[in-house]
């Protein structure tokens, strides 16, 4: 049983060449409605268990910004992420900008701090657009 865990399946495979695809950062509802365009009886409990392995193998990310449903990225590669306030889109910031350096940092009743995570707020061009034809 524990192999067919670990091997890359069909329906994996396919999860993950949409995750890779796609630049949106997908919820697991959104993720299941573009996998059912190529494979209509995946069920969502299938596409739920398979992004959860995926993740646990590092071969997509799981976004959880705050204020956001859990979002999926297919691109692993370290970088950071804006959140619109408006709609809750979310983006690529590719060229990181420096995060603190957690290796030397010591809080009181922490053994060690493993990792930091700097997300941005912004508003995206949809929404700015918006904003803009409102005021007018």
């Amino acid at each position: 049983m524990a192999q067919t865990q670990t091997r890359m399946t069909r329906q994996r495979a396919i999860i993950l060449e949409e995750l890779r695809k796609s630049k949106d950062h997908p919820t697991a509802d959104e993720v299941y409605s573009l996998v059912r365009e190529r494979l209509p009886r995946i069920s969502l409990g299938t596409v739920y268990r398979n992004l959860d392995f995926l993740v646990s193998t590092g071969e997509v990310a799981k976004l959880e910004v705050a204020g956001t449903t859990k979002r999926f990225d297919g691109d692993i590669s370290w970088h950071q992420h804006v959140r619109c306030v408006h709609c809750g889109r979310i983006g690529d910031v590719m060229q990181p900008y420096p995060s603190p350096d957690v290796k030397d940092m010591h809080v009181e009743g922490f053994a060690s701090i493993l990792a930091s995570r700097v997300e941005y707020d912004g508003i995206c061009e949809e929404c700015a657009q918006t904003m803009r034809q409102k005021a007018v």
